[in-house]
């Protein structure tokens, strides 16, 4: 019987890209145009407000991971540090919500690359991939994470110097700017365009497999949380100053009409392909938290301890990995996913806010930044949570208190 430990074989490099990889293809390629349709141009005041708050959650998981470096991330903060409840509240949120986030982007990976009958074969086939990748091991995936994420950047470098130096640059657009949304439109953009910044959660996820955790985590989160910032903010000046809110609003794919308005209409492809690129990319990275999260549950109890299972060859939570795969695999094939961002949001937000109840009962020696950074965390969150659209809200809420409900049930079984 295999010994269920992961082992160290990433370094800060590996960790970033990691990071990064989950960032870029759920946000910036999808998020702005359902965040323009809240709040026109108020979204640049929401994007704001959103790394505010992500920045304070980036620390505060900084702090936790370099001192509990094991498989779980929030899971296994909230256990040890509030207790097992609000472990679980954490751990079943980032489950049950990235497992949908999954499926969606697999289905948009799928709208980029294939045509639209064969839309949903095609994503299959790529969870499919991306599950025996992971399964290989940590560093396939951190490798192919690697490779995507250049490809990506540079993409999204094409889409920048568009709006710079493109013969039509800064030709429409800008007269339409007006900050004229309300506070709750800017809340609710926040609130979805937080689903962006949430990447850097899968670098605690893999806490057990980075070389010196205590330095790398809290290293590589930062890092990832700085170039996101950087490149969002540069994406959505430029959407906005080359579309103007109505037409990033009205448009199913924006980074490739910011190209085309720009008057490079060769870079449209370009962009489809660094779309369906960032879409792999994200799916590649979200496996590898969900997979791991769900091990280190199963190594408590508080999910099947039959997942809780390391390959004796890859060192890798297979059992979790593969049953997360068939289980998106069903969604894809079944359910449309695409309004589940709300959903996601909802989930992520209450991961972030145990994560920041967690870091503010660190102790001093643990504590690298001010309680007041968890206390301003936990709060923001709260605030994005209830201000999404009232049918995520709903759904959110139920679904964790049925995870509550199943755990209380299957509780006293466990072996404790």
């Amino acid at each position: 019987m295999s010994d269920p430990r992961l082992q160290r074989r990433l370094g800060t490099s590996a960790a970033v890209f990691i990071g990064l990889g989950s960032m870029m293809g759920a946000g910036v390629f999808a998020v702005f145009q359902p965040a323009a349709q809240v709040a026109g141009a108020g979204l640049l005041i929401g994007l704001v407000i959103a790394a505010v708050v992500a920045c304070c959650n980036a620390m505060s998981s900084a702090q936790l991971a370099a001192q509990l470096p094991s498989a779980g991330g929030t899971y296994l903060y909230g256990r040890e540090l509030i207790g097992p409840w609000w472990g679980f509240a954490a751990g079943w949120s980032f489950v049950v919500g990235k497992t949908a986030s999954a499926a969606a982007m697999a289905v948009a990976f799928a709208a980029y690359a294939a045509p639209a009958e064969w839309s949903r074969p095609v994503a299959a086939v790529a969870v499919a991939a991306v599950v025996v990748t992971n399964c290989l091991g940590v560093t396939r995936t951190a490798t192919a994470t690697r490779v995507i994420v250049v490809a990506v950047l540079l993409v999204l470098a094409v889409v920048v110097g568009s709006g710079i130096v493109g013969p039509e640059a800064g030709s429409t657009g800008v007269a339409s700017l007006g900050f004229d949304a309300s506070p709750l439109a800017v809340l609710q953009s926040a609130g979805l365009l937080f689903f962006a910044f949430a990447g850097y959660a899968r670098i605690a996820t893999l806490g057990e497999e980075v070389r010196d955790p205590a330095k790398t985590i809290p290293r590589a989160i930062g890092i990832a949380f700085v170039v996101a910032v950087v490149v969002y903010v540069a994406v959505a000046v430029v959407s906005l100053l080359t579309l103007g809110a109505d037409g990033l609003a009205s448009s199913a794919r924006p980074l490739a009409a910011v190209v085309e308005t720009n008057g490079w209409p060769w870079a449209a492809t370009l962009v489809r392909l660094g779309a369906a690129a960032a879409c792999l990319g994200a799916l590649l990275a979200v496996f590898a938290g969900i997979g791991r999260t769900a091990f280190a549950m199963a190594r408590t109890g508080d999910l099947p301890r039959a997942l809780d299972a390391v390959h004796p060859r890859f060192a890798t939570p297979y059992r979790a990995e593969l049953l997360v795969g068939a289980v998106v695999i069903v969604l894809v094939l079944l359910v449309d996913l695409r309004s589940a961002i709300g959903f996601s949001s909802f989930g992520v937000l209450l991961y972030y806010v145990v994560a920041n109840v967690a870091a503010y009962r660190q102790t001093r020696e643990h504590r690298r930044y001010p309680r007041a950074v968890s206390v301003f965390g936990a709060v923001g969150c709260v605030v994005l949570m209830f201000t999404l659209p009232p049918t995520s809200v709903i759904v959110g809420t139920v679904v964790v208190l049925l995870g509550f409900a199943g755990r209380a049930m299957l509780a006293p079984r466990q072996a404790r």
